[in-house]
């Protein structure tokens, strides 16, 4: 969309601050609430081509935060290839000319990730697992990222379930989301999704998502995390119905 009319503008603006002001909050859910709320008013290739550098910045935050990010990375350094190689391939589904699919993922895979953080119990994958999980959970993750421009599932229950300190896991979803955020920019580049007006776009929702993240943030030290991820979960869930059924419904 070449010409900025200044309702796209503000869509857009409020759009990342609210994902933003989520991340701050809960540190994760920038994608998920972005992708969900702009697919409802563009198409989904336009919107993950604008998520990738406002994603990309405040995911390199949070993955400069803490201190083991060489460890973190030696362990899991397959499961970020299998991020990189299983978005690659998901992408040319997330940029072809079928939107109803592209739409109907989406609100898919916003749904399961809803109905899975409201009633499913917290699991653990034992040490022996990893090794064999890990690629495959990578691969998964990044099919998901490729058709939907959504890398949290099955990413974060799976880093959830390994028993990180809670500073290694917020890095350690940092470094997930960052190399999710780079292949879905390779992907879409590949398919040449990337245009000039969605790049100068991307880069200024960098300032309302800062602003966002920032509130968030100080937000977070007043509120209950357990009701607020309860609320945001339901919001999820309720945007993922109408992105499935709404191809259906024209």
């Amino acid at each position: 969309m070449s010409n900025y009319l200044p309702s796209y503008v503000l869509v857009i603006a409020l759009t990342f601050f609210v994902a933003g002001f989520v991340k701050g909050v809960s540190g994760m859910g920038l994608p998920t609430v972005a992708m969900g709320v702009l697919s409802a008013f563009i198409s989904p290739v336009s919107a993950a081509s604008l998520l990738i550098i406002p994603s990309f910045v405040t995911n390199v935050w949070q993955l400069l935060t803490g201190r083991n990010l060489l460890v973190l990375i030696k362990r899991l350094w397959v499961m970020m290839l299998g991020i990189m190689v299983g978005t690659l391939a998901g992408s040319s589904l997330l940029t072809s000319a079928n939107k109803v699919y592209a739409s109907v993922g989406l609100g898919t895979a916003l749904i399961v990730y809803a109905l899975h953080g409201l009633f499913t119990k917290p699991f653990s994958v034992p040490a022996r697992f990893e090794r064999l999980l890990s690629p495959v959970i990578g691969v998964t993750t990044g099919l998901i990222n490729g058709v939907t421009g959504i890398f949290t599932l099955p990413a974060v229950p799976y880093l959830q379930a390994l028993g990180l300190s809670k500073d290694d896991l917020i890095q350690t979803m940092g470094l997930s989301f960052t190399v999710s955020t780079i292949a879905l920019a390779m992907g879409l580049a590949r398919s040449g999704a990337f245009h000039l007006g969605n790049i100068a776009m991307s880069a200024l929702a960098i300032i309302p998502a800062l602003i966002g993240m920032l509130v968030g943030t100080m937000v977070r030290k007043h509120i209950g995390p357990a009701t607020f991820r309860r609320c945001f979960l339901i919001f999820i869930g309720i945007l993922g119905l109408e992105l499935a059924v709404h191809p259906f419904f024209q």
